[in-house]
């Protein structure tokens, strides 16, 4: 899979521009855990994942993470190139989930096209749209959602991603996920346990009814 086949709008732009694209254009492989883009004075460049996962989060003054979105096969990340976004800054990490194999577009690069090309230009903002609802999606989440439906709906979506029922996850790492603390996960899995709806062993939460965990997401 190259290039050219995940960039959506690769087709609408000038054989200039084209160029201007593959000459810059760095692929990098990281290891899980690995940073790759740090903070609002960071401007990596526009990320282009080839496969792997990418999570986006932002880090509060305690030092507590909540985490933004995450970021799949064939997903673009334009946050990690805020700089070109005139008034707009954005203190987020980026971290990978999985180890990943992804393309950096420098931020100069992609700006001078998007300066140039309509498509792009377009384009950028229907990135932008997208990643700023999952913005409004959290905020709701956080505000009117009470704990027990979050981390339900998160355990839930964790499955659907990795396809299966049996989660090798940390309560650290779900805490930091949701922006709360490790033992107010704690709480919450304990008692999904009592209730029948997980099992919980080191390292490890295993869904046990996942019917019952979509009816409290729901209600």
């Amino acid at each position: 899979m190259e290039f050219q086949d995940c960039f959506p709008i690769w087709s609408k732009l000038s054989e200039a521009q084209r160029g201007r694209v593959l000459d810059s254009l760095v692929f990098r492989r990281l290891k899980k855990g690995a940073v790759v883009h740090n903070g609002g004075l960071d401007c990596t460049g526009l990320l282009l994942v080839k496969s792997g996962q990418l999570r986006a989060y932002i880090l509060s003054d305690e030092g507590r993470e909540i985490t933004i979105y995450r970021l799949f096969d064939r997903d673009i990340c334009l946050f990690s190139a805020s700089c070109i976004l005139r008034s707009a800054q954005f203190d987020i990490t980026i971290e990978a989930e999985k180890d990943t194999g992804l393309w950096v577009i420098p931020a100069e690069v992609y700006q001078s096209v998007m300066e140039e090309s309509a498509p792009a230009a377009n384009y950028t903002n229907e990135i932008m749209a997208a990643r700023f609802s999952e913005v409004m999606w959290l905020m709701e989440q956080v505000m009117w959602k009470s704990m027990d439906k979050r981390v339900a709906a998160f355990l839930l979506e964790e499955a659907s991603i990795e396809g299966t029922a049996r989660l090798s996850i940390t309560h650290e790492a779900i805490a930091n996920h949701l922006g709360t603390h490790r033992e107010v996960v704690t709480r919450m899995l304990r008692y999904f346990q009592g209730e029948g709806m997980v099992e919980l062993s080191r390292g490890t939460v295993k869904l046990l009814d996942e019917k019952k965990l979509a009816a409290l997401r729901d209600a």
